[in-house]
């Protein structure tokens, strides 16, 4: 008799549990759903549901990717070997992105996924989708672009009239100054210089967000723009004692891309090597070609990026503390704007770096074959 009461107890105590559990997954406040290993959904709470416009009876025991539609943001089908819960599962490490969501009735939501293994016993037995709706937050960054272009737009016209009397005064165009009076001028025209940075950085920024960079695409010899850049900026690390090197390709490596945008591009990242490199440091930049890509690459012997920092280093206004130590100016927005130059490029960014050891910056972009075609 007793064992029989062990038993109903044990049967209530599992009971209870899943009923608990089961609430639980219900009360999520984002939408949430569960897959067993081979993508079938076991569990799908009501926030998922009103998302998606469906109903349980349509989703339960069904293939995840045929119940659920994912579009790239440019409103095509997400490939199947692309979507977040396909790649979970083939390196069983959790995916967050961003995508949208295609609903019963043909609306594209926007979403931010999150999709986790469900581990038991040491292997993965299922998965756990977890998204949001951000069609507001889209629409508040969309707002807050539009508000950074136009403030950016009017504060260039007054700035551009401050820079040119600043240059004709120190030109001597309105007479001569005393060495007090020129040590001033110097300082305005080194603060409106940044400024104008900052303004053409916000610009960038805007237009990325909107997709409304213009790509002119021509074809070039990839080492010309590098050369460019060596000489703009051998004066700036000629000034820390930082040795620049540029090793040129033997023969000639050929693109085809906007020439203005890839010069925006690797002028960042030299910069920023020089920045955060210590005096008799060394910048190193090379070109090397493959059968597909041509693959810049940016070394410094500098601070490098910490760890716990790699993973934010291309996010919007972030900076790391390494960084905040030595240079206490500065907004964050340097990568962020480089990694949204290399897609608009259909490129590749990405970098390898060490606390204390230095930086290494790679950037791949699609080639051109050296008889000036294109490598389709």
């Amino acid at each position: 008799m007793a064992n029989d009461t062990t038993t109903l107890q044990d049967t209530i105590t599992v009971a209870e549990v899943r009923a608990e559990s089961e609430a639980l997954f219900r009360s999520i406040g984002d939408g949430a759903i569960a897959t067993d290993e081979f993508g079938h959904i076991t569990r799908i709470n009501p926030k998922a549901l009103n998302i998606l416009e469906l109903t349980a009876e349509e989703t339960l025991g069904h293939w995840f990717p045929r119940i659920i539609r994912i579009l790239k943001p440019d409103g095509t089908p997400l490939p199947l070997i692309e979507r977040p819960i396909v790649r979970m599962f083939l390196t069983g490490q959790a995916v967050s992105e961003k995508a949208l969501y295609l609903t019963r009735s043909g609306n594209m939501v926007p979403v931010s996924i999150t999709v986790s293994p469900i581990i038991l016993d040491g292997r993965p037995v299922g998965a756990l989708q977890v998204f949001r709706d951000i069609t507001v937050e889209n629409e508040v960054d969309r707002m807050k672009s539009e508000f950074i272009s136009l403030a950016s737009h009017q504060l260039r016209t007054p700035l551009s009239t401050i820079q040119t009397y600043a240059h004709m005064m120190d030109e001597a165009y309105m007479g001569d100054m005393n060495p007090d009076q020129r040590r001033a001028l110097r300082t305005i025209i080194t603060a409106t210089n940044t400024m104008n940075e900052l303004i053409g950085m916000l610009l960038n920024i805007a237009r990325i967000e909107s997709g409304s960079i213009a790509v002119n695409s021509k074809r070039l010899n990839a080492a010309t723009v590098v050369q460019d850049i060596v000489r703009q900026l051998s004066v700036t690390a000629h000034s820390k004692n930082i040795t620049l090197d540029f090793h040129t390709p033997k023969q000639a490596v050929w693109l085809k891309v906007d020439s203005l945008i890839l010069k925006e591009i690797l002028l960042n990242l030299v910069s920023n090597a020089i920045k955060y490199t210590p005096a008799d440091g060394t910048v190193t930049i090379k070109i090397h070609t493959h059968l597909h890509d041509v693959l810049f690459t940016i070394h410094d012997t500098g601070i490098g990026i910490p760890k716990l920092a790699q993973e934010k280093i291309f996010s919007k206004f972030f900076r790391a503390q390494n960084v905040i130590r030595q240079e206490t100016t500065g907004t964050g927005l340097g990568l962020y704007v480089v990694k949204g130059l290399v897609h608009t490029l259909n490129g590749k960014v990405w970098f390898k770096s060490e606390e204390n050891k230095g930086t290494t910056f790679y950037v791949s972009l699609p080639k051109v074959y050296d008889n000036g075609t294109l490598d389709d």
